[in-house]
């Protein structure tokens, strides 16, 4: 069968896309903040795009019991394989999206985001996934980018998401993120929200952790 040729946007994503968020979404300040959130992980753990597996260093290897995750990427599958190589532990990670994860009901003790909720396609969808699958007294955690409180800047965001969300993989920079979990049903447990280092409209984060309350 003759080859088929990959578009022009699909090159971008792939070729591009992939590289700035593996170098970007691994830059020091960036784990920084994932260093404050994944060591919590433990039980049978899954991560929403994985990316190129920068949070794979920080799991604590005696307090997660299995690894799954998905990511929808072929270029930062690879990355994210060979992550779970260098860390010499067993892990599943297979192509997927937030709107349909490939698992059943209340599989996992703990499911992580970080840098993610930005990109889905749809953000509800996928926080609603994430809690299907989560045990009830399971543990959420997030850290992520997103809507800045204050008004002038939360505006600019707008402005800028539809030309930023082309060039940059679907990531958007007004979405809502303590506020779009509680939303969703989870119980934020801890949270943590400020500026990081960076120009105020890109640089606004959330990060914490977040419980699927056990039933009534």
């Amino acid at each position: 069968m003759p080859k088929k040729e990959m578009s022009s946007s699909n090159w971008w994503e792939e070729k591009v896309v992939s590289r700035l968020i593996r170098y970007g979404c691994g830059s020091q300040r960036i784990m920084d903040l994932r260093s404050e959130v994944i060591p919590h992980a433990q039980g049978k753990v899954f991560e929403l795009g994985c990316g190129a597996g920068a949070n794979q260093a920080l799991y604590d290897s005696t307090k997660v019991t299995s690894f799954t995750a998905i990511e929808p990427s072929s270029t930062l599958l690879e990355f994210a394989r060979q992550a779970a190589a260098k860390k010499g532990w067993e892990a599943e990670i297979r192509s997927g999206l937030g709107e349909n994860i490939p698992f059943p009901d209340e599989s996992f003790d703990t499911v992580v985001c970080t840098f993610t909720m930005c990109s889905v396609l749809d953000q509800a969808r996928s926080l609603a996934e994430l809690r299907r699958i989560l045990k009830p007294g399971g543990t959420f955690l997030f850290a992520e980018h997103g809507r800045s409180p204050d008004a002038n800047i939360a505006r600019w965001q707008e402005r800028i998401d539809p030309l930023w969300s082309r060039l940059m993989g679907n990531c958007h920079l007004s979405r809502p993120v303590t506020a779009a979990i509680e939303k969703a049903g989870f119980s934020v447990t801890e949270s943590a929200r400020q500026y990081r280092d960076g120009p105020r409209i890109v640089s606004w984060m959330e990060w914490g952790s977040a419980v699927k309350p056990l039933p009534t």
